[in-house]
C-alpha cells in the first residue's frame, strides 16, 4: 500500500472553483481499482491550501489513475487556479 499527499496554494478567490473541481476528481476517482482512499482536506490556518491524501493498493494503481481521463482533464484546470507547482509526495509504509 501507498500514500500520497498532493499539497495545492490556490489563488485569492479561486478556493471554491478549487474545491468543486476536487469533488468531481473525488467522484469518480473512488471508483478506480485499487483505490483505497481519496480524501480532501483544507489547512486550517491557510485555507487557500487544500491538500488530497490518498491510498492506493500499489504504484501500478496510482499510475493508471493518472491516466484516467478524468485526472487528465481535471488536473490542467486545478492548476490554472493555483499560485505555485503542486507539492507531491509518494511514501510507503515502513511498519
Amino acid at each position: 500500500m501507498i500514500k500520497v499527499v498532493a499539497k495545492n496554494y490556490f489563488q485569492e478567490g479561486k478556493i471554491d472553483e478549487g474545491i468543486a473541481l476536487y469533488n468531481q476528481l473525488i467522484e469518480e476517482t473512488i471508483k478506480e481499482d485499487g483505490c483505497i482512499k481519496y480524501e480532501l482536506y483544507q489547512d486550517i490556518k491557510e485555507p487557500h491550501i487544500l491538500t488530497m491524501i490518498e491510498e492506493w493498493e500499489d504504484l501500478t494503481k496510482l499510475n493508471a489513475h493518472e491516466d484516467s481521463e478524468h485526472f487528465i482533464r481535471i488536473f490542467p484546470l486545478l492548476n490554472e487556479l493555483t499560485e505555485k507547482d503542486s507539492e507531491f509526495h509518494i511514501y510507503k509504509r515502513l511498519s
